[in-house]
């Protein structure tokens, strides 16, 4: 079975103790990839290096919108300079976050906006990061993206019309583990309901385990929960929606089939 978790913190220090257990234990489920995103210049780095390292890991470079007021040119032009390497795979995360507003939002706005252009300059996919910021998250993009950019809607936990938004603009929805929780009724008719090729699964490691792990670390393992939750909800067996999540990744990405 070929499952991608096409989103994952591996580069968390949460991690740093058993790593290398923590890649076998998704190997040993099913997991044939696994995409780790940066979230701040240090983290970026080690997803870099661990991609370097591990064959069946990819890199995202990128600052979260938590740390937006900390990106300036300089940090742009260190994510550039790693966004040269040849398993660096995209550009985020980035986006905007007004739940928590850690950082003001129209600083968010105009950095959002850059990593935007980052990610046009360098063909590369963006993964936006969108928290009670629908409306802004699709203005930015539609004001800044070009017609071709690739871009992905983690850990998405909108509407189904905030999907259909998406959708029609060509983007990916990451499905993560809370569409295993109970009362994620809406984010379950968003998975049953928008086109195949948009779905991508992800575990957001190591926060927001599958329901069955609720109070513990989430590790890449656990995305082939997410992949099941998907399977019953779609009328499909595991195996096809691997199949599908990876084929969609592999275009999102530009990875090689898996």
């Amino acid at each position: 079975m070929a499952l991608i978790d096409s989103h994952a913190h591996l580069n968390d220090p949460r991690f740093a103790p058993d790593r290398p257990a923590v890649l076998e234990r998704a190997r040993l489920a099913g997991v044939t990839g696994i995409i780790n995103v940066g979230y701040d210049l240090p983290s970026s780095r080690l997803a870099a290096e661990m991609a370097e390292r591990e064959p069946d890991c990819w890199a995202v470079v990128g600052v979260h919108p938590h740390d937006a007021a900390l990106v300036n040119d300089s940090v742009l032009a260190d994510l550039r300079n790693m966004a040269q390497g040849s398993k660096v795979v995209g550009i985020g995360e980035s986006g905007l976050d007004y739940f928590r507003n850690l950082a003001p939002p129209e600083v968010q706005q105009q950095v959002f906006a850059r990593f935007i252009h980052l990610a046009a300059d360098l063909d590369l996919p963006l993964v936006v990061h969108c928290r009670d910021a629908q409306d802004d998250v699709l203005r930015l993009l539609d004001e800044h993206a070009t017609g071709e950019q690739r871009v992905i809607m983690h850990c998405f936990a909108g509407g189904l019309s905030f999907a259909r938004a998406c959708v029609d603009r060509g983007y990916w929805l990451g499905l993560a583990g809370t569409l295993t929780y109970p009362k994620a009724h809406g984010l379950r008719e968003v998975a049953a309901t928008v086109p195949p090729d948009r779905l991508l699964v992800e575990t957001d490691c190591p926060w927001l385990p599958p329901q069955g792990h609720r109070g513990q670390r989430n590790e890449p393992a656990y995305v082939a929960e997410v992949a099941e939750r998907l399977a019953v909800v779609r009328g499909l067996t595991i195996q096809a929606v691997g199949e599908m999540t990876a084929a969609n990744v592999a275009a999102a990405f530009g990875l090689p089939p898996h």
